[in-house]
C-alpha cells in the first residue's frame, strides 16, 4: 500500500519522531511497542499495564500521536491493559495512508487492530479526531465496545468555522503563530512546559489533512447502546460541548456528560473523570 508522505521533508519527519522518542523515553510505566498490519496500513501501538487487566484503547487527535497520553497512562495502567494506537495518516508511526472519512475504512482499520491484539471487547477512548474514530467504530461494532469515552469529539455537530480559519492562519506564522494557537486550544488552562515548541515543530513539518469530518446520522447514533462519557471544556474554541451533549442525549441512552469550566479543546487532568466512569457500574436499572 502506497500513500503520499504526511511530512514535508525527511528532515522534518526526523524532527517530529525525535520528539516522539523523547516522550517514550519519559513514559512513566513499562511499555512495549508493536506494528500491526491492517487492510488500510501498518499501525503502531504502545502497550502498557498488566496483560490480565481488561483492555482500554486510546486514540489521539489530528496532527499528534500517542505521545499525548504520556501524562495519563500511569493512572490508566493501574486498572487496564492500555493500548495507545497511532492513527493512520497523522504525525506518528502508523502508515501515512489517509482513507476516506465517508467510508467504513476507519472502523475496518480499528477492527483489524483489535483482532491482531486478540481483544474481543474493549473500553474505547478517543480525543477530537480520535473521538470521531472511536464513534465510527462504536456504531460499526457496538457489541465490541464495553464503554465509550468521547473527549471533545468531532462528527456530532459542525465544528466552529471561526476556529478553523484562525488555526489555518496561525499555522502559517511560525513560532509566534504556534504560541497563539496553543493559547487558543488550551482556553484558560495553564500551558504545560514544552507544548509550544512541540506544536511549533509539528505545524512546521507536518502536512495537516484538509477536510471536514462527516457528521454521524441519527440512525448511526442510535447504535450507541454502551455507557458513554462525553467530556470537554466550556472554552473549547473548536466545538460546542453543550450542543454536542444535546445532540447525543436522545440517542445515547446511557450518556454521562462532564463539561469542565475553563478547559479548552486540549484537556488536562481528565484521568480522574475517565477512570471513575470506566470503573463504575454504569448499568441502567429499570
Amino acid at each position: 500500500m502506497t500513500a503520499a508522505p504526511v511530512f514535508k521533508t525527511s528532515a522534518g519527519e526526523q524532527a517530529v519522531m525525535a520528539l516522539y522518542d523523547a516522550a517514550l523515553a519519559r513514559w512513566p510505566v513499562p511499555y512495549t511497542t508493536q506494528t500491526i498490519s491492517t487492510r488500510h496500513g501498518d499501525t503502531f501501538v504502545i502497550a502498557s499495564g498488566a496483560q490480565p487487566l481488561p483492555p482500554l484503547i486510546l486514540l489521539h487527535g489530528a496532527g499528534t500521536n500517542s505521545a499525548i497520553w504520556a501524562g495519563d497512562v500511569a493512572a490508566y495502567s493501574q486498572h487496564y491493559r492500555v493500548y495507545a494506537v497511532d492513527l493512520l495518516g497523522e504525525a506518528g508511526r502508523s502508515a501515512p495512508n489517509r482513507p476516506a472519512w465517508d467510508s467504513p475504512a476507519y472502523a475496518e482499520w480499528l477492527e483489524d487492530v483489535l483482532n491482531a491484539l486478540q481483544v474481543e471487547k474493549t473500553m474505547l477512548a478517543g480525543i477530537s479526531q480520535g473521538g470521531w474514530t472511536s464513534l465510527k467504530y462504536a456504531v460499526y461494532q457496538p457489541e465490541r465496545v464495553e464503554k465509550l469515552v468521547l473527549l471533545t469529539p468531532g462528527g456530532i455537530v459542525p465544528d466552529k468555522a471561526s476556529f478553523l480559519i484562525k488555526a489555518i492562519g496561525l499555522s502559517l506564522l511560525g513560532k509566534w503563530g504556534a504560541r497563539r494557537l496553543v493559547r487558543l486550544i488550551y482556553g484558560s488552562q495553564p500551558i504545560p512546559d514544552g507544548v509550544e515548541d512541540i506544536i511549533s515543530t509539528v505545524t512546521t513539518h507536518f502536512k495537516a489533512r484538509v477536510g471536514v469530518l462527516p457528521i454521524f446520522t441519527d440512525d448511526e447514533l442510535r447504535r450507541l447502546t454502551m455507557p458513554t462519557l462525553l467530556l470537554g471544556g466550556d472554552q473549547d474554541a473548536l466545538r460546542d460541548l453543550s450542543k454536542i451533549a444535546d445532540r447525543l442525549r436522545p440517542f445515547a441512552r446511557q450518556l454521562e456528560v462532564t463539561i469542565i469550566p475553563g478547559a479548552g479543546h486540549a484537556l488536562m487532568d481528565t484521568t480522574g473523570h475517565v477512570t471513575a466512569f470506566l470503573t463504575a457500574d454504569n448499568r441502567v436499572t429499570a
